[in-house]
């Protein structure tokens, strides 16, 4: 099993953190989004990562491969048993993808003016969801689960976009902490991706 990744793309990191949780063994070859090799174009129409290649299957999109990998290697489960259960997780990531990454992108490719403009929208979203991450240990649930690994790389990524949360927002940054101590995190995480927090200190 190969992962193609950029070591800096927050949708590749949410995929190398289910390979961490589960300690899936594979091959995770970094790759420059922007540059990417001819065995990724050859596997994904769309050239993009994180593209999984297992045997004969070519698997792209994140929540595609991250919903692959729990399926396969069912122990721990990151997805609920029960149907309702396992259809709110998925309409989360929906919502974490079309509310918070769009903002994401918009302050990273965006104007001046639109990523200011984005700062401050995913700041005060954060801030006014902020209750729900205090509700319990993890998004939502008392078990880690696909859900915190889409959160865990944006909250991580905060402070190099320049959104500076609240002390309204208390229970976001403490959710925060506890992922970034959560051991599958800590493995995930890419030299380039430490080397954001640390040029920051």
């Amino acid at each position: 099993m190969t992962l193609f990744s950029d070591p800096k793309c927050p949708y590749c990191h949410r995929v190398r953190m289910v390979l961490a949780e589960k300690k899936i063994t594979v091959d995770i070859v970094d790759v420059d989004a922007q540059d990417l090799p001819e065995e990724v174009m050859d596997s994904n129409p769309y050239g993009t990562v994180p593209t999984l290649v297992d045997r004969d299957l070519r698997l792209y999109e994140s929540q595609i491969v991250m919903e692959y990998l729990d399926e396969r290697f069912p122990h721990p489960p990151l997805l609920p048993v029960d149907p309702v259960a396992r259809a709110n997780a998925r309409l989360f990531m929906y919502r974490i993808d079309r509310d918070w990454y769009s903002l994401m992108r918009s302050i990273a490719r965006g104007t001046e003016a639109e990523a200011e403009e984005a700062r401050k929208e995913l700041a005060d979203s954060l801030v006014a969801t902020a209750p729900i991450f205090g509700a319990n240990k993890f998004f939502m649930s008392d078990e880690f689960s696909l859900v915190d690994c889409y959160l865990a790389p944006m909250l991580w990524r905060l402070p190099v976009l320049g959104v500076n949360l609240p002390s309204s927002a208390v229970a976001v940054t403490e959710y925060a902490t506890r992922l970034f101590e959560w051991p599958s995190f800590r493995v995930s995480l890419t030299e380039a991706e430490r080397e954001m927090v640390a040029d920051l200190a």
